[in-house]
């Protein structure tokens, strides 16, 4: 077999994808391999065997993840609780019955968690009980179709090897869609909406025409956004992660206010146009209704949160609301976004300072100046912001794998088989052998760990994906 097949395929960085004209943009070498052996060092030899090695891990995971998906297909058991609750919600409001009241519902003894305005927005999907005997099929192709859609951090067309990449991270990765799979989750709509405005959000700025057209596009993908945080109230918080869009600060700072718009709109449609419902579904999410499931921030799901009062348990300390929270916010500064902060002001302090400047101003500059490292802090950022949640059910792992699927194509390629090894074999092979994931917090570390991989990468080559930027 001819290496430089194999290479062209795996290695990070291929002569096809260098931007720029020859000689100009194009520092270290002509051959293929070039962004590979960069890691390995010199020899091509080595870097073919290292690289046929990655090639060999990136296909033993596509095994193990169709593998997983196609068991778990052949089981005969009562799965897609949560799309009978959802169509069946939709059937209770069409009947002129109040959805918010489990005994109105048919079929499930679960309650129905999503704003009123849903109900009619979901009426199609859930017509002619297509979607409830058939959800499986159509939420494998919308899980290919995140894929495909999310967006690159590099400023070249991506290769088909990348989009092999965010396909299987979409599919495998916490084993996030399996679990959408199994519960039948609207998770995997949110997933499509969040790739498309990636897909928007993402777009690199230029200086020609085409910047007026793209602004538009930000704006829809922010209020997309905002839209898609609206569903699951506790993920609005990732909307501060636009903040690090390669922009200027007004246009940043409007684009937050359009996702903050689009967060808020379905919840003032449903105050407004569905009064009614809105004091039940106020009633429902506050667990104020009686002798039925309610949807409660403490209930078993792994979050950091969730590990907090486990902690109390095993220590002691009772069952205290405001020392549970202060612990939760101990965790998440300590884990995640304090490591994160120091991380991007690192990065930013490597840059040219200019007199009387303050570090905000610093930032934005930076970030203009770096425009594929402030898209990679961004997604990154969101990635934090996400796995922080206090309420992280094991369905949201879905629209983590996303915000991963974008982070890990341009990775070396040791922390892409690190990923690919925490990420999605460790987690497929949990499954696979019939351990019981739910109830425990192995998702959540796993998670973790995934974001330290990333995190570690940043802070090696925080300046990677810029094509003008010379790296040591």
């Amino acid at each position: 077999m001819n290496p430089q097949l194999i290479l062209s395929i795996v290695a990070r960085r291929s002569a096809a994808r260098a931007p720029g004209k020859p000689g100009k943009d194009r520092y270290f070498a002509v051959s293929d391999v070039t962004g590979a052996a960069r890691w390995f060092g010199p020899s091509v030899d080595m870097t073919a065997r290292k690289n046929l090695w990655l090639a060999g891990l990136i296909t033993l995971t596509a095994l193990l993840v169709l593998g997983n998906l196609a068991s778990d297909a052949t089981l005969d058991l009562n799965y897609g609780w949560d799309v009978r609750v959802n169509c069946a919600a939709v059937d209770a409001h069409a009947d002129g019955l109040d959805p918010y009241f489990v005994k109105n519902l048919k079929g499930t003894r679960f309650s129905y968690p999503y704003l009123p305005v849903t109900l009619d927005v979901f009426r199609p999907l859930c017509a002619g009980g297509f979607l409830a005997n058939h959800y499986r099929g159509v939420y494998l192709v919308l899980a290919v179709l995140c894929g495909l859609l999310l967006p690159g951090l590099a400023r070249t067309r991506a290769s088909s090897r990348d989009v092999a990449l965010r396909v299987l991270c979409a599919l495998g990765a916490f084993v996030g869609f399996e679990w959408v799979s199994a519960s039948g989750n609207f998770a995997v709509l949110a997933g499509v909406l969040t790739a498309v405005a990636l897909k928007f959000l993402l777009l690199p700025p230029t200086s020609d025409a085409r910047e007026g057209r793209n602004a538009c596009l930000r704006l829809a993908g922010a209020a997309l956004l905002g839209l898609v945080t609206s569903f699951k109230l506790v993920f609005c918080p990732v909307l501060a992660a636009l903040y690090f869009l390669p922009l200027p600060r007004r246009r940043k700072l409007v684009l937050i206010a359009m996702a903050a718009f689009g967060f808020a709109a379905p919840i003032l449609v449903s105050r407004v146009f569905y009064a009614d419902l809105f004091s039940s579904w106020l009633l429902a999410i506050a667990g104020q209704i009686p002798n039925q499931h309610s949807v409660d921030l403490v209930e078993a799901n792994p979050s950091l949160l969730l590990l907090a009062r486990s902690l109390m348990d095993h220590a002691g300390l009772g069952d205290s609301k405001p020392a549970m929270f202060a612990i939760y916010g101990l965790g998440v500064s300590a884990l995640v976004l304090v490591p994160f902060a120091l991380s991007v002001l690192r990065a930013v302090g490597s840059g040219a300072v200019r007199g009387g400047e303050s570090l905000l101003t610093r930032l934005d500059r930076w970030l203009m100046d770096h425009p594929g490292t402030a898209a990679r802090i961004t997604v990154l950022a969101m990635f934090a912001l996400y796995v922080s949640s206090p309420r992280l059910k094991e369905y949201a792992f879905f629209e983590l794998a996303l915000y991963a699927a974008i982070l890990i194509v341009d990775l070396p390629a040791l922390a892409l088989a690190a990923v690919l090894a925490v990420a999605l074999l460790v987690p497929g092979l949990i499954s696979m052998t019939g351990h019981s994931i739910e109830g425990g917090f192995s998702l959540l570390m796993v998670a973790l760990a995934c974001f330290w991989i990333l995190l570690l990468d940043f802070r090696a080559e925080p300046t990677r994906l810029e094509p003008d930027v010379m790296q040591p």
